[in-house]
């Protein structure tokens, strides 16, 4: 098969993954109920009642979940459609030849950010000022792959240190779902609704998947020795991660009552 035909082919398959995020996108925004959790902060005022500064929590806004699961799919709808159009096709045909996709790492960093923030929520983290830095967290891991893959088109041997990074700053906001999570349960009749349990084995292991097929792809592994293996792998995963956690989180509390 010719190297154009390969292209040619990575392009139906980037417009098929696309209408599948936008059809799912789709059938969440028109199917789902008004479900909300909040966003919450928290200040210290003077309580009179115990004479000392202590912490006073308000709620900021209602977030739809609905909408938020939406948004990360027509993030990666976008991002499929752009890369496929007539005018980035050539940069994002470029770039794979180099072994690059700046395309991926952007909408990763927004998407998966997000998908993160959805998670923490599920699992009682409300504070603003965790959820942003578990935005940014997840985001700097994802711009990471992207620095691991533009520093390594200059060196002789594969440099992990971008890498190492981005897993740091990436199992930083899995810790603090961990500790919410357990915490609940640790409480008289706590606990986080049951479809959660299934939801963050699930995307942990898809989260890290990502970082697997990187390796693989650096370490040449059988078929991953051709990049554009390991960017139809990327593809298939993020698919699969974001229709897990929408489907998921759809039937655990947005599917119609």
């Amino acid at each position: 098969m010719s190297y154009e035909s390969t292209f040619t082919r990575l392009r139906i398959y980037n417009i098929f993954m696309g209408f599948l995020h936008l059809a799912q996108a789709i059938f969440i925004m028109i199917l789902s109920n008004n479900f909300t959790l909040p966003i919450t902060t928290s200040f210290l005022t003077y309580d009179k009642s115990i004479g000392k500064l202590w912490p006073a929590t308000s709620t900021l806004v209602n977030l739809p979940l609905g909408i938020m699961v939406a948004v990360f799919l027509l993030l990666s709808a976008v991002a499929h459609f752009t890369v496929a159009s007539p005018g980035a096709f050539g940069w994002y045909v470029n770039n794979l030849k180099k072994g690059i996709n700046y395309a991926r790492w952007y909408e990763y960093s927004l998407s998966a950010s997000l998908m993160i923030v959805l998670i923490g929520m599920l699992c009682g983290v409300y504070d603003l000022g965790a959820l942003i830095m578990a935005f940014a967290l997840t985001g700097v891991m994802n711009l990471c792959g992207l620095v691991m893959e533009v520093h390594n088109q200059t060196t002789e041997k594969t440099n992990w240190t971008s890498y190492i990074v981005g897993c740091i700053a990436g199992i930083a906001p899995w810790v603090v779902i961990a500790i919410y999570f357990f915490g609940s349960l640790a409480q008289a009749g706590g606990g986080v609704p049951k479809f959660v349990y299934a939801i963050l084995p699930t995307l942990f292991v898809f989260f890290f998947s990502f970082a697997i097929n990187m390796v693989l792809q650096y370490k040449k592994v059988g078929p991953w020795r051709d990049y554009l293996f390991g960017e139809r792998a990327y593809v298939f995963l993020s698919l699969v991660a974001k229709s897990a956690l929408a489907w998921q989180v759809f039937a655990g509390t947005l599917r119609p009552v």
